[in-house]
């Protein structure tokens, strides 16, 4: 059976500014959002996001994206000039620091693999990726 990727659900810390940088982030991607309270509904017309405010039951522990669950989220974009505009126009004037030195090249992962990871307030690691090709099993050791 052939399938492809419907959803992901994000849980996080608060209506503040983890709510606020995805809606952000997404905006900035070009998905289209739907608002519902608490609750948003991201798209790019393939895949969505489901994004939600954690109950307050379940907040403890804190995310952290080396615990099981989660690792990170990666947004595929057209070119590795993408990542870098996506580092200049998003990352810097937010202020938020990318992990591992910065937009470069991974060959290891797979042919002309060029990403930026970050992480969200929550500390969910993202990254903004252009790749041609298959993924190395060996991606991702960070």
């Amino acid at each position: 059976m052939k399938s492809t990727l419907g959803h992901i659900g994000i849980n996080l810390s608060s209506e503040d500014e983890p709510f606020v940088f995805w809606k952000d982030l997404l905006t900035f991607l070009d998905f289209e959002i739907t608002p519902d309270g608490n609750h948003f509904d991201a798209t790019d017309g393939h895949t969505s996001l489901c994004v939600q405010v954690t109950k307050s039951d379940y907040q403890n522990p804190n995310f952290h994206r080396k615990r099981t669950g989660l690792g990170h989220i990666a947004f595929q974009v057209g070119s590795a000039y993408m990542v870098d505009a996506f580092v200049n126009d998003f990352l810097k004037p937010r202020q938020i620091e990318p992990l591992y030195g910065g937009a470069k090249s991974y060959p290891d992962y797979a042919p002309a693999y060029y990403a930026v990871y970050f992480e969200d307030p929550d500390r969910i690691k993202v990254e903004g990726v252009h790749s041609r090709g298959r993924l190395s099993w060996a991606f991702e050791a960070g």
